[in-house]
């Protein structure tokens, strides 16, 4: 094999550091798109008996967004192991222990009929906010595109928000609460 087949071929199965950014992100439309980066299906040479997955660094996974009533309505199961262990939490429940969670579930059970699933979850990192280790943000050379757009603040708006059509016209003594 020559030199340039070689690197040729270390390139290709070398693993990239991929960013996604979870801030109003659905976690159960999220997880499909994470775990095509963690299992390398998106690459041109993938088999499902080979390791060619890439690392997948998560941020803002406090900040997701769960349609409707999810949050107070699903559920999670979880058990010990042992007689009796068996425990239901809510979503939000499990939301306020541990924002990283609901999350990395979401990407488990979208690994639906891998075997490998443990393993290639190992090259998942979920952060609850913006602060990553300086050693690891180093390695990140790629950007994962989410979903759907986070929607701009009334405050963004600025003066462009004037232009908008009024609904009601409020008195100056009405008072927001």
């Amino acid at each position: 094999m020559s030199a340039l087949h070689r690197v040729t071929q270390w390139n290709a199965f070398t693993r990239i550091w991929h960013m996604f950014d979870a801030k109003w992100q659905n976690p159960f439309h999220s997880a499909p798109l994470i775990t095509k980066y963690l299992k390398g299906t998106y690459k041109p040479f993938y088999h499902p008996m080979s390791d060619c997955g890439d690392m997948v660094v998560v941020i803002n996974s406090k900040e997701i967004a769960l349609p409707g009533d999810e949050w107070r309505k699903r559920v999670y199961f979880h058990h010990t192991g042992y007689p009796g262990g068996a425990s239901w939490t809510l979503a939000w429940e499990l939301h306020n222990k541990d924002p990283t969670m609901i999350l990395r579930k979401a990407v488990y059970s979208s690994m639906r009929g891998n075997l490998q699933r443990r393993h290639t979850m190992q090259r998942l990192l979920i952060y609850p906010d913006e602060k990553i280790p300086v050693e690891i943000l180093e390695n990140v050379t790629n950007q994962i595109r989410g979903s759907r757009k986070a929607p701009r603040t009334l405050i963004s708006y600025g003066d462009e928000s004037e232009t908008f059509p009024r609904i009601a016209k409020f008195p100056e003594d009405y008072v927001l609460r």
